[in-house]
Formats: structure tokens, sequence, C-alpha cells
């Protein structure tokens, strides 16, 4: 039986290790997520345990397959109301935010690391997603409660980008191996484009209806909340296999099939939940651990230095400049706009697009990975362990419900009803008079936001300082004011 006891002892004490390692550096704001991914290089053929592990292959399966697990888990926790404030912005910087951030890193793959253009926008599509392993769960594990406009965009942002990041990905590998003035590669494309994102659609809402019904009724008969979350996980993997088999975006079904699940059998779904982190944390501790493993450091040193530059430029350059283009419609405040572009984070969604040209025999494959793998750390290291620090700075965290002095701060001193005539305010605290003083402080306030409002969110009104304290169906209802010096 030693076949199957040393290889068990193996993986298990690694993931003991790494586990117990991550709760004492999550303390100092380490990354849980890179104890994983070190853990795996230290394991390796460069590392303390030596062991040589290079099957792409296998690592390419797990990796998806975790991925798929940690969307469903992700799409389960989003009500539907966080759409009502994040979709639309998370959906341009999914699409139009993932195409700027590749544009800009293939020009800094040209210029640090030599590539020629095609092969730069491979790498610019690989690194050009935000990760939904990374984003769920250091926002999960930083401590701060962001407000609900920042939270619902980061959320959804990198549950919905990986079927771009994919489709590029797939696009540019095709256009390196097609002839010279292919034009059928362009028509594979654009049917492609269509199937990803039209099959996952409909494959991810059409299922995601009938698992609710389903859990409903299977859920009458007292299965237990372990039992019904294994049937909603191998529910949602065949979604995520079948629709990949079709030629459809896996990751958008299975993410659309857990948020539709998730709201529409929200009491069923309920006793899960428990069960399902438990299998997104297995899910994460073994692609990054098999990733790490995968990786080779001593062939990386002469493409180091390179890399790291284009992981600065991705980081300081790329990312700011996608999501100031992209919300600029959407009316974020400054302050919002550059928290949202700091948790750019790459993890393993990089890493994993990055076997796409290693199985594909692409010129330059290891050369990608490589530097695929170095953006992961550099996002990791700098970006994941500063997330409650800069969220604090920015004042896009809410504050403690127990500290009174940080409440009054954000929220202010006087509560007023939201229905009171702006110019009824103005009177008794003799403020200026603004346009339409006749509205309700409700209605004047989401006017002059020009954006749904969220817990947070202040209007000057004169000296004073408007503050929504509180929200009922999208609407405010109650309404802080605070006077300055």
């Amino acid at each position: 039986m030693d076949f199957v006891n040393l290889p068990l002892l193996a993986a298990a004490a690694l993931v003991f290790v790494s586990v117990l390692a991550g709760l004492f550096s999550a303390r100092i704001g380490f990354s849980f997520l890179l104890v994983f991914l070190l853990a795996g290089v230290l394991a390796g053929v460069d590392g303390i345990g030596g062991w040589q592990f290079d099957d792409a292959r296998i690592s390419f399966w797990v990796g998806n397959v975790a991925l798929a697990v940690i969307l469903l888990d992700g799409g389960l926790r989003t009500a539907y109301a966080t759409f009502r404030t994040g979709l639309r912005p998370a959906s341009v910087l999914a699409t139009v935010g993932v195409l700027i951030c590749a544009g800009i890193t293939a020009a800094a793959g040209v210029l640090l690391v030599g590539l020629d253009w095609g092969t730069a926008l491979l790498l610019g599509a690989i690194v050009g997603s935000t990760d939904a392993a990374a984003v769920f769960a250091l926002l999960t594990r930083s401590g701060v409660t962001l407000n609900e406009r920042v939270a619902a965009t980061l959320e959804i942002e990198s549950g919905v980008n990986d079927p771009m990041a994919v489709y590029l990905t797939l696009v540019f590998i095709a256009l390196l191996a097609a002839p010279p003035g292919e034009a059928s590669v362009w028509t594979g494309m654009a049917t492609a484009f269509v199937q990803q994102f039209g099959w996952g659609t409909a494959a991810g809402v059409a299922s995601g209806f009938a698992m609710a019904e389903l859990l409903r009724r299977v859920a009458a008969r007292d299965a237990g909340g372990g039992v019904l979350a294994l049937l909603v996980g191998a529910a949602g993997l065949s979604v995520f296999a079948a629709t990949g088999w079709l030629g459809g975006s896996g990751f958008l079904a299975v993410y659309l099939f857990g948020l539709i699940v998730g709201n529409r059998a929200s009491a069923e779904v309920a006793p899960t939940l428990a069960a399902m982190d438990g299998y997104a944390w297995l899910a994460q501790a073994g692609m990054f651990l098999l990733l790490g493993l995968l990786v080779t450091p001593s062939t990386m040193t002469g493409s180091l230095l390179p890399a790291l530059g284009v992981a600065l430029v991705l980081i300081f350059v790329a990312r700011p400049v996608a999501v100031w283009l992209c919300l600029v419609p959407f009316h974020f405040s400054a302050r919002e706009t550059w928290f949202i572009a700091w948790v750019g984070l790459r993890g393993a969604v990089p890493i994993v697009l990055a076997l796409f040209p290693l199985l594909a025999g692409t010129p330059q494959a290891m050369l990608l990975f490589n530097i695929a793998f170095v953006v992961v750390l550099a996002s990791l290291l700098t970006q994941g362990t500063t997330i409650a620090l800069v969220a604090r700075k920015l004042g896009v965290a809410l504050p403690d419900p127990g500290d009174e002095r940080q409440q009054r701060a954000v929220f202010r001193d006087f509560v007023l009803d939201p229905h009171t005539p702006v110019a009824a305010v103005c009177e008794f605290y003799g403020l200026p008079v603004p346009p339409n003083a006749e509205l309700s402080l409700c209605d004047w306030m989401r006017a002059e936001l020009r954006r749904p409002p969220v817990a947070g969110d202040c209007v000057r009104l004169g000296p004073a300082m408007l503050a929504v304290r509180e929200l009922q169906d999208g609407r405010i209802a109650s309404v802080g004011l605070g006077l300055t010096a």
C-alpha cells in the first residue's frame, strides 16, 4: 500500500503545513493564497522538497475544476441586490477593462521583454483579468467592510471577467498558429465569441432556474446541509463541463448558475454555505499548491527583471488606466476608483491561462508562464497584503458598528428624516438653498450623487455634509447631517 500511503502522506502534510502557516501569516497581512503558492514552490524541484513535477495537463485540469468550484461558491453568495450597484460598472471592467489592460501590458511586453506583438498580446490576455479566487478570499479575510458599490463591483468583475480572458487567450494562440493572411481565423474568432458568451449565459441561466426548483423539492425531504452542498457542487461542475463541451464559457455558466440558485432557493442554500466554503478553500489550496509545484525558479533568472517590469506596469499603469476609463460614466468617487484600481488582484487564473500556450506548443510558452507567475507573486505581495490598509486610507471601508467615533465620522452626528424637504433643512440650519430645494432629502441626494446610493455616500450642502446612513430596497431610509467649521 506504499503507492497509496506515501503520496497521500506527502500531499496531506503539505496542505496541513500550508494551512497552518497561512493562519499565522494572515495575522500580519500576508496573503493566505501566497502561502499555498510558495509552499508548492518549496516542495518542488528547486525547493527543499525536491519533488519533480512537470505535468501541465494535470495542473490545467485541476486548475479549471478548482476555478469552477470557487466561482460557484462566489455566485451562491452574491445577492441580486448587489447587482443594483455593481452590475453595469463590473460588466464594463470585465470586458473593455480587460482589453485595455491586455493592450497596455502587451506594450510593456514588447518594450521590456522584447516580445513580438503577437506574443505580447497573448501575454496581455493571460494576465489581463482579475482573479476570482484571490478577490473572494482576500476581500473576505481583509478585516474591513467595503461600501456596497465598491464591494459589488469588485466581486462581480472578478466573477465574470474570466470568459473574456479565456477568449482572448485562445484567439491570440490561434492567430500565432495560423498562416499569415489566413482569413478563416477571424471568422472563427467571431464564432467563438458568440459561442463562449451565448452558450455560457444560456446554460448558466437555464440550469440555475431548474436547479433552484429541484433544490426546493429535495430540501423538503430533510436532506442535510452537507448532502445538499454535495448535490449543488456536483450540479455546478456538471454545468461547467457540459457548457465547455458545447463550446461555451463554463466559467460564466457556473457563476450564473450559482447566482440564480443562491437567490431563488436562498433558504435551501443557506445550510450548504459552510460546506461550500470548505470546498472552495480546498480547491484554492490544491490549485495554488499544484501550480507552485509546476514552477521551476531556476529557469526564471534570465527573465526575472523584465517580468517584474511587466508586473509593475500592469499594477501601476494598465489597471489604473483601465479602471479610470471604464468607470467615468458611472460617477464613482476618486477614492473609490483608486481603490478598485488597486484591487486588481492576479492569482491562479493567469497561471492557469499560461498553461494554454504550453499545451498548444506556442513559441516562447515557458517564458510566458514564468512572466505570469512573477506577475501573480508581485500582485499578491503588493496588492494582496495591503487591501485593508488602502481601504482605510481611502475611506471606502465602513466603520465597525461598535466604534462610535468612526460611526459619527462616516454617518455624521444628526439623524434626519429622508422625506424632509431640503428647503426646510436649509432654513433650520441656516444653509444655502440649492436648486430643486422643494425635493425631499432622499430624492435630492440621489440626484446629486448621479448613481445608485449606498451606505456611506456623502453630498456637501454648503458648510454641511449629508450622509446616507441606511438603505431600504435601494432607497435612502436615513440621512445623517454633520456641520463643518
